[in-house]
């Protein structure tokens, strides 16, 4: 394992470690978007299947379990924990993630590496986590209320995936016949979405303002 990749996976659990101490300490889940949160749910569901069927090391299996048992117990705080509940943004929150789901699956039926279930699945979750920021990013835009947990809990999530594409060029240079284009592709996708974010975050700690999205 590269500096790169062990610096993307610790970006990525503090990102998810940032939002449930806002969720947990706080009480609160407001400006964050409980569509994004089931679809990372669905993410590692569908990418995580092969914690029953091989073994790669103690840290794989660990971030494997880590990462499901987190989004999962995200969107039950979300759901059901009565005060947390009550802060969700219903109304604001109305982006239809669903409709993300079936073209993700078309695709990665279409366009796989390798015919099989676990591939399938494991495919079709790197295209739903590519777009799965999307119903926060418009949840963000529409409200523009975005409090520091929350916009460094973004902040992080989109640092985690610029730290991957560092670690694919580092394997990419350093290791034979690493080639990975849907990885890549769908990678770079999900880094572009933050562009904006990243553009209005960096100026917000350079004028010492609230970050605010434009509508």
């Amino acid at each position: 394992m590269n500096i790169f990749r062990l610096a993307g996976d610790m970006t990525h659990l503090a990102s998810v470690l940032v939002l449930l101490l806002k969720i947990h300490t706080i009480k609160s889940c407001a400006g964050v978007s409980l569509r994004t949160q089931e679809l990372y749910a669905i993410v590692f569901a569908t990418r995580y299947l092969d914690i029953f069927t091989s073994f790669v090391s103690l840290y794989n299996t660990v971030m494997k379990l880590v990462f499901l048992g987190s989004s999962f117990s995200i969107v039950w705080y979300m759901r059901y924990h009565k005060a947390v509940h009550r802060t969700y943004d219903r109304e604001q929150d109305t982006f239809r993630h669903w409709f993300l789901v079936l073209p993700c699956l078309v695709l990665a039926l279409l366009i796989h590496e390798k015919f099989t279930f676990l591939e399938v699945l494991w495919t079709f979750s790197l295209y739903l986590e590519a777009v799965a920021i999307l119903p926060q990013l418009v949840l963000l835009q529409r409200t523009r209320n975005i409090d520091n947990l929350t916009g460094q809990y973004i902040f992080l999530l989109g640092g985690y995936r610029g730290l991957y594409i560092l670690n694919w060029i580092y394997r990419y240079f350093t290791e034979p016949h690493f080639v990975h284009w849907i990885t890549w592709i769908a990678g770079l996708v999900q880094t572009l979405l933050y562009a904006d974010f990243f553009y209005y975050y960096f100026l917000s700690w350079k004028n010492n303002k609230k970050l605010q999205l434009p509508a």
